[in-house]
């Protein structure tokens, strides 16, 4: 019983539900691991016995929860202000307001009137107690779309254009923008995270494992939209012309010769072109600019640029570095930083410029009218051996990894390899890395994706070493987490939208919504759970979400109605029946959703591939989602999934181009051409 209440008052759970009605213990050797991992000694019965009595009398004595949330609007204070002793003296120091007054310390503060932001609240009881907390003042909900609106889905290396250096570029996603919004309506274009990715040979090309949630990743840069690239002079021109040329011959062999898309070969490009283009002055107003986005990144961009810069002379696996080069805030780090100095100016220029471009793209939809703009996507986690890792090693729980439980897909759990934050280290911050990671994607963003979106309410840790079905949740203040994201999302005036597939918590979708956050709902899993079983009708579809067809761990919506997707399985060996049984039910389910669809729509009633396509989208229109989102390989008949979950090297996970119904890759001007996908589109025409 100590070690449960002691894991409970730290948030760890000893039990959890897989379903309901079904309740598995937790092993107390994962729960020991986890709260060592969070700092509490649980080792003996001693120590637990010591480390209760301690964190009981911190409840007891305490007057204010770490972080204190005050929703603008609500109409009644939280309940830890409510609670404080009579005659309390009450002081909160303000950070700048958004309307750029200075910081102030306001006595019996008036609540109402305080300005949204993260402020500082400290309290003094009667008997001389005095008590602490981070207050975050938040409106009620996330910015909100004005009407109802639909978009374009793209993993955006998987766009090749005729300019591409080997894979998709921001040019190529501000061409893809200002195109789709002119020529076919679209309110939003989605893209995969853009985080920087840990350097080295043979590069995880996974976009949701990178080294910098924070920071982009410069080998979406379009090198030849760099202003000094037009002032190289003639050895640079000829050095830059031949990069050109063998990015012209990489790009060749992913579009006609069947290569994969090779991130290791276009970086290593695109790096020795951004080397020469460093090299050529800034001029007065560019320079200044570039101070200027330094001086606003501060610490943050500083400690990133360090870390690339010393992974080019130890290795991108800093846990192997020299023991003081581990720590960021080291004195012998501050001596090789400096050492370094012209390498740390040029990764920080290199993010300035995937900055500059990001803001370029967000500029290009908003200039054609979109009502959203490029929705930018958040990776659950970092990789362990990455820069966040180390920037903010005080704020990871070493020894741990992010995963998921057993569930009835995956009766081994799954492992993900990410180390996850320790909620008692990020309200101690005042929520200081989630803030900045948010203000970092959300500035050139018109919408933020945020993947596993359930990660703000709890995490499934799982002890290295162990297996993850010997993981347990760890809890996070989820309302200051929502609040934060809210915070953040209202100063960009950008929309919010959660993925929530899979194990939901009860409560927690309705918490999301309450404030704006939108759910994502994919037409294969919206089945009548509580009743029938079969598909749900649009009608009965939750109007807060993004509805879609599928998504890019899931089949093609050509691979799903053929059944190509099990074939597929069948051939790499990750089917858990008999090919025949697998075929059939997957073929039963398909039938049972086409028999609706055809309630709603002609389209299903043929064997037309193209037309059933087009039947799916109408569906999906026909419900109240706010927000339709069309997965762009669907558009030209694509049947290969972008990831497979479930492999590594089996599959050529987040390294296939766009390609049509024969699989011969799409450039972005053929997409623009291509009479089928103007045909699906013309469904989205009233």
């Amino acid at each position: 019983m100590g070690l449960a209440r002691l894991a409970a008052l730290h948030g760890v759970a000893t039990a959890y539900e897989p379903s309901a009605g079904v309740t598995v213990p937790v092993p107390a050797p994962t729960v020991v691991a986890v709260l060592a991992a969070l700092g509490v000694d649980a080792s003996t019965p001693a120590a637990v016995r010591d480390a209760l009595a301690r964190a009981e009398s911190v409840a007891t004595g305490r007057l204010l929860p770490p972080t204190v949330v005050l929703w603008r609007g609500d109409g009644e204070l939280p309940a830890a202000l409510r609670g404080l002793p009579e005659r309390t003296a009450i002081r909160v120091e303000t950070e700048e307001t958004e309307e750029g007054e200075d910081v102030e310390e306001v006595e019996s503060p008036p609540w109402d009137r305080l300005p949204l932001g993260v402020h500082q609240l400290t309290v003094t009881a009667p008997d001389g107690r005095t008590g602490r907390a981070t207050l975050v003042v938040a409106p009620e909900q996330v910015p909100q779309a004005r009407e109802r609106s639909y978009g374009l889905l793209v993993q955006l290396y998987s766009l090749l254009s005729a300019r591409s250096w080997g894979m998709g570029d921001l040019g190529d996603l501000a061409e893809l923008a200002a195109w789709s919004c002119r020529a076919l309506g679209v309110s939003f274009v989605q893209v995969n995270p853009l985080h920087a990715a840990v350097p080295g040979a043979h590069t995880d090309p996974s976009p949701y494992r990178p080294s910098s949630r924070r920071f982009p990743d410069p080998v979406h840069l379009r090198v030849e939209a760099v202003p000094e690239y037009a002032y190289a002079g003639p050895a640079d021109r000829q050095l830059l012309d031949g990069l050109r040329d063998r990015a012209a011959g990489l790009r060749a062999s992913v579009l006609r010769e069947g290569a994969l898309i090779d991130r290791d070969a276009v970086w290593a490009l695109k790096r020795e072109a951004l080397e020469i283009l460093c090299r050529i002055p800034l001029g007065p107003g560019r320079h200044a600019a570039y101070r200027e986005f330094l001086a606003e990144q501060g610490q943050a961009l500083e400690d990133h640029a360090t870390w690339y810069a010393l992974a080019e002379v130890y290795g991108s696996e800093w846990h192997s570095w020299p023991a003081a080069l581990r720590d960021p805030r080291s004195p012998e780090t501050a001596r090789v930083r400096r050492g370094l100095l012209d390498r740390v100016d040029f990764h920080s220029r290199l993010v300035w410029l995937t900055d500059q471009q990001l803001a370029a793209a967000e500029q290009a939809a908003s200039e054609a009218g979109m009502g959203v703009g490029i929705v930018h996507d958040l990776a659950v986690g970092v990789h362990p051996s990455g820069a966040d890792a180390w920037a903010q090693r005080e704020a990871f729980a070493a020894g741990m990894s992010v995963g998921a439980p057993p569930d009835a897909f995956n009766a081994r759990g799954q492992d993900w390899g990410l180390p996850p934050w320790r909620p008692d280290m990020l309200a101690a911050s005042g929520y200081a890395p989630y803030r900045g990671l948010l203000r970092g994607l959300l500035r050139n963003a018109g919408a933020l994706r945020i993947d596993h979106v359930m990660g703000l309410f709890r995490l499934w840790w799982v002890p290295e070493g162990s297996p993850p079905t010997d993981g347990t949740y760890v809890r996070y203040d989820a309302e200051a987490m929502l609040a934060v994201l809210v915070l953040e999302a209202h100063r960009a005036g950008a929309l919010v939208v959660g993925e929530d597939l899979g194990t939901v918590e009860p409560g927690v979708r309705e918490a999301l919504s309450r404030r704006g956050v939108l759910g994502t709902s994919v037409l294969w899993f919206e089945r009548d759970w509580a009743g029938t079983g079969g598909p749900l009708p649009p009608e009965e579809w939750r109007e807060g979400c993004v509805a879609t067809a599928t998504t890019h761990d899931l089949p093609s919506t050509a691979a799903r109605l053929s059944g190509d997707h099990v074939l597929l399985r069948h051939r790499l060996g990750l089917l858990t029946r008999p090919l025949e049984q697998e075929r059939a039910a997957d073929a039963a389910d398909v039938a049972e959703w086409l028999g609706l669809l055809s309630s709603y729509t002609d389209d299903a009633h043929t064997d037309d591939e193209e037309e059933q396509i087009r039947a799916v989208y109408r569906f999906l229109l026909r419900t109240p989602a706010r927000m339709v989102g069309v997965w762009l390989p669907d558009a030209v008949g694509d049947r290969r999934p972008q990831n497979l979950p479930g492999t590594w090297d089996q599959y050529p996970n987040w390294r296939l181009p766009i390609a049509d119904a024969d699989g011969r890759p799409v450039t972005l001007e053929e997409l623009a051409a291509s009479p089928r996908l103007r045909a699906l589109m013309d469904v989205f025409v009233p």
